[in-house]
């Protein structure tokens, strides 16, 4: 298989990972083993083709993003929900980076990040009652918010799952599914454009034209097979809520530990 092959599947994964609870980087970090697509900058290309995922949250939600383009809104309550909710992730991230980068982008790591989450989600679906939810994001209130940013955190440990991090703290903080997915894919997108550009700016001398070309082939497959599997996610929610997703990362988590221990 060719690299700009192997590139497209990797953007497929990405794009039907990035917005489910069974994280995306978690998926790249152990189909890149698989696949040996292992370079120097295979972790910068497991990241930065998360942007084409991003840009199908803001294509498919342009409607709460537009007014962002007009100054005066930056100060409305949407705002600063979406202020309060990545502030924490941004902070620890930019602190942890290099930490992060050399410590758990690995398929053990994952592995148990996925095993963790995924218990946790089953727990979350024991537990979750529909009364008193918040039903829409204008209602939610800034406690909420930064509940969400805090669990965000968690999502550093690859494997994790962003969404799933964020949805966790959603319904923790009284919203139901299908918000709290909403909220999360909405604050994924100034968390990940930082990210990735924050990434970008540390590995760009040491990124060659075929990188560059690899992350373009990724970043488009990516947008692509986003954009589909982000409403078919919403639909299905309501009804299949964590259970299916959590007993997946558990079988995925265990095959992992077993092929690579």
């Amino acid at each position: 298989m060719t690299n700009p092959i192997k590139a497209v599947l990797l953007g497929i994964l990405e794009g039907l990972t990035e917005f489910i609870p069974v994280s995306s980087t978690g998926h790249l970090i152990i189909a890149g083993e698989w696949l040996e697509l292992l370079h120097a900058n295979q972790e910068t290309f497991d990241i930065a083709i998360q942007l084409g995922a991003i840009l199908a949250v803001v294509i498919l939600y342009w409607d709460f993003f537009r007014p962002f383009l007009t100054p005066k809104h930056w100060v409305s309550k949407e705002s600063k929900l979406v202020l309060i909710a990545i502030v924490p992730a941004l902070g620890l991230g930019f602190l942890a980076h290099s930490t992060i980068k050399a410590l758990l982008f690995n398929p053990v790591t994952v592995a148990a990040a996925l095993i963790v989450g995924g218990l946790w989600m089953l727990w979350i679906d024991r537990r979750y009652t529909p009364e008193n939810r918040t039903s829409d994001i204008q209602s939610m209130t800034y406690k909420q918010a930064l509940l969400i940013g805090l669990f965000q955190c968690l999502a550093l440990w690859p494997g994790f799952s962003r969404s799933g991090a964020c949805m966790i703290g959603g319904i923790i903080g009284k919203l139901d599914y299908q918000n709290a997915a909403r909220f999360s894919f909405i604050i994924a997108v100034p968390v990940m454009v930082a990210a990735v550009g924050y990434d970008l700016l540390k590995s760009w001398d040491t990124l060659t034209s075929n990188d560059l070309t690899l992350i373009a082939i990724g970043f488009v497959t990516a947008f692509i097979v986003a954009i589909f599997a982000i409403k078919t996610f919403i639909k299905l929610l309501a009804s299949l809520r964590f259970t299916p997703f959590a007993i997946y990362r558990i079988l995925l988590g265990a095959l992992t530990l077993l092929l690579f221990l």
